[in-house]
């Protein structure tokens, strides 16, 4: 009998130990969950930021006129800028078929097939942002953008 008893007071201690290490557990995962949340959060306002700053350094080198002496643009340059015009072109003729409806980037960039990478999606909302801050269109809401029509 006493060996039961024991028994039953071991699995009784297991018992505690593991409903003391599943409460522990669940507070680290919560805890993990908000920092995560909060670097997700992060990093969408350092690719924002990003974003706005490659911007500004494609815009300059698309203003400077190639047939002048010493403005010397490279073939890469040149097709970086040509690419920058073509999307915000596609991402303008996009919203002048969608009317005023409201649509999240990722939608734009699969409309525009470019949703295979994260680049890629990144690059239509670095594009989106531009055409905010420019008023061509408006931002309807949290990751939400429509045409500037009202």
């Amino acid at each position: 009998m006493v060996s039961a008893s024991r028994t039953a007071h071991s699995i009784e201690v297991t018992a505690e130990g593991l409903q003391e290490e599943l409460a522990r557990l669940q507070f680290q995962k919560q805890a993990l969950e908000r920092e995560l949340a909060a670097v997700v959060a992060h990093l969408g306002s350092v690719q924002r930021a990003l974003g706005a700053l490659e911007s500004a350094l494609v815009t300059p080198r698309a203003a400077a006129p190639v047939d002048e002496p010493g403005a010397s643009q490279t073939d890469t340059d040149s097709d970086a800028d040509r690419q920058y015009g073509k999307l915000t072109e596609q991402v303008m003729a996009y919203f002048a078929k969608v009317g005023d409806a409201e649509v999240r980037a990722r939608e734009v960039a699969a409309a525009l097939g470019r949703d295979g990478d994260s680049g890629s999606i990144n690059a239509v909302r670095s594009t989106l942002d531009r055409l905010v801050a420019s008023s061509r269109i408006q931002r309807a809401g949290r990751g939400l953008y429509r045409t500037g029509r009202s």
